[in-house]
């Protein structure tokens, strides 16, 4: 298992102006060879010669979407998928509190492990509960609509 070494790029940390440019220039480099798989060979502007890094293009597609939320003021962080989480990151990350976190964790709603004490959260498992937690909240609204309209509510 991985460790919580992501990167993390706080709001405004990166000029929203700068991150605009690149990402229209990335994304009509992306649009223009949008039915090639090939890696793409990026040209540093550092006057290095004929230095090149060569990215493959969904690392290019992601660094798009990077760029898209920097330009939009946006915070960003990085992290492998199979990475575990700290209790405190992981209830940061659901916006809740960490004794909130630690009752879903025992409770049997996300899935841990124990290392020595410490309770350890895989993304992946933190990202599944939030997916099930949205379908059962949209779920709870769809039943309160059809209520509402055999109520006459509506």
């Amino acid at each position: 298992m991985g460790t919580a070494t992501g990167k993390k790029l706080e709001p405004g940390v990166v000029d929203a102006g700068d991150a605009q440019r690149a990402l229209r220039r990335i994304n009509d480099y992306l649009s223009r060879t949008a039915r090639s798989d090939e890696d793409i060979e990026v040209r540093l502007e550092t006057g290095a010669g004929d230095e090149a890094l060569v990215l493959p293009r969904p690392v290019a597609e992601m660094f798009a979407s990077i760029l898209a939320a920097l330009a939009h003021g946006q915070g960003v962080q990085v992290m492998p998928v199979d990475v575990e989480l700290t209790t405190q990151q992981a209830a940061d990350m659901l916006n809740v509190s960490r004794p909130y976190l630690i009752g879903l964790l025992e409770s049997g709603e996300i899935p841990f492990r124990l290392v020595g004490r410490h309770r350890r959260v895989r993304l992946a498992d933190l990202r599944q509960y939030v997916r099930e937690d949205d379908a059962r909240r949209k779920g709870a609204a769809d039943e309160l609509m059809e209520l509402d309209q055999e109520l006459g509510l509506l």
